[in-house]
Parts: structure tokens; C-alpha cells; sequence
């Protein structure tokens, strides 16, 4: 269901709890994103917040876009055991040793790719149809699109990509629209 917030105005249930949600919310997710920067970036976040509350990512990010040199992946993809050891240091991002790896990893995988082909894996995936959801019990934690491009993407190379992070890149990054129907976003 949608709840009303103190503008008066009908979001998304989970939307509401905090002024960064709101804004997140309102701005960003559900936006189309179609470029491989982009998506790497939503992809980095969708994976560090694998187990722990979107707010923590949220509330964290702009420490992760310095941590990690704004997601860009030609830098990322350089990182050596100095920079590991400085990631794990940083007080100002989730220290797991996992989803570092990963990010590093990824971000070689993606230069393996050629440009805009990222984008374009990502966006293949995109339902034919996306029927509007009325309350948040309709929204799926996995799809199969989901799971297929969870598939895709660990035989690109990349890792730490389940079909839940992939579902919820998918969310954020508008290649589905789970704003409810009744939302102000939708």
C-alpha cells in the first residue's frame, strides 16, 4: 500500500521512514539508468547491501563513490592490496571482504566488455510486461529475468550478483517499474 506523507502526497510504503528514503525514493529509483558507469555503480551498491538495510547503503554512498573513485571501473580494476587493505580501513563504507573483491573484480569484468555492452546485457532482460503492483506484497524479491540475468552476468565474468541483487539493480535502475500503482513516482 501506499502511505501519504507529510506533503500529501502517496508512496511507496517502504519510502517513507526516513528524508533520505524520500528522496531516494522520489528521485532516483525506478529512474532509468543506461549507461555502464551507471549501472556498475547501482550494481556495486545493490551487492554491498546484500544482507543489511538499504538506508545503511544509502546513508554510506557518497563515501562509497569516494572510497571507490566514483565507480569508475578503469581505476577500480587497478586496485591492488594497498588500496584492499585502505577499503578495509574505511570506516565510511561496509568492510566486508567479499564485496570489496567483488567490486574489484566486477569492475575487470567490465572492462572486458565493450562499451555500452553492459547496458545493453542489463537492459535485455527487461519484462515484456510490468503489470503495476497494488500493494508491496505484489512486488517479487526475484524474477525470472532475475535469474536469468544473475546467469548472464556471472558468465560476463562478474560476481557476487544472485538473482535478489539482480532484482533489486533492476528496481533501482528502472529496468522494472515496482513503484506501487497508486505511487507519485509511478
Amino acid at each position: 500500500m501506499t502511505v501519504i506523507g507529510d506533503d500529501g502526497q502517496p508512496r511507496c510504503g517502504w519510502a517513507t521512514s526516513a528524508p533520505e528514503y524520500i528522496a531516494y525514493h522520489d528521485n532516483e529509483w525506478g529512474k532509468e539508468i543506461r549507461d555502464d558507469r551507471g549501472l556498475f555503480e547501482r550494481l556495486t551498491l545493490e551487492a554491498f547491501q546484500s544482507g543489511l538495510s538499504w538506508i545503511t547503503i544509502l546513508r554510506k554512498r557518497e563515501n562509497f563513490r569516494t572510497a571507490f573513485a566514483h565507480f569508475d571501473p578503469e581505476v577500480i580494476a587497478k586496485y591492488g592490496s594497498d588500496d584492499f587493505d585502505r577499503l578495509m580501513a574505511d570506516p565510511g563504507i561496509v568492510r566486508n571482504r567479499l564485496k570489496i573483491n567483488a567490486t574489484i573484480s566486477n569492475a575487470r569484468a567490465l572492462l572486458e566488455l565493450d562499451d555500452g555492452e553492459l547496458t545493453n546485457l542489463l537492459w535485455s532482460f527487461q519484462p515484456a510486461k510490468q503489470k503495476a503492483p497494488k500493494t508491496l506484497g505484489d512486488v517479487p524479491a526475484t524474477t525470472p529475468e532475475s535469474v536469468a540475468m544473475a546467469k548472464a552476468l556471472k558468465k560476463s565474468g562478474f560476481v557476487f550478483v544472485g538473482p535478489t541483487t539482480a532484482y533489486a539493480l533492476m528496481q533501482a535502475t528502472g529496468i522494472v517499474n515496482d513503484h506501487l500503482a497508486t505511487c507519485i513516482a509511478r
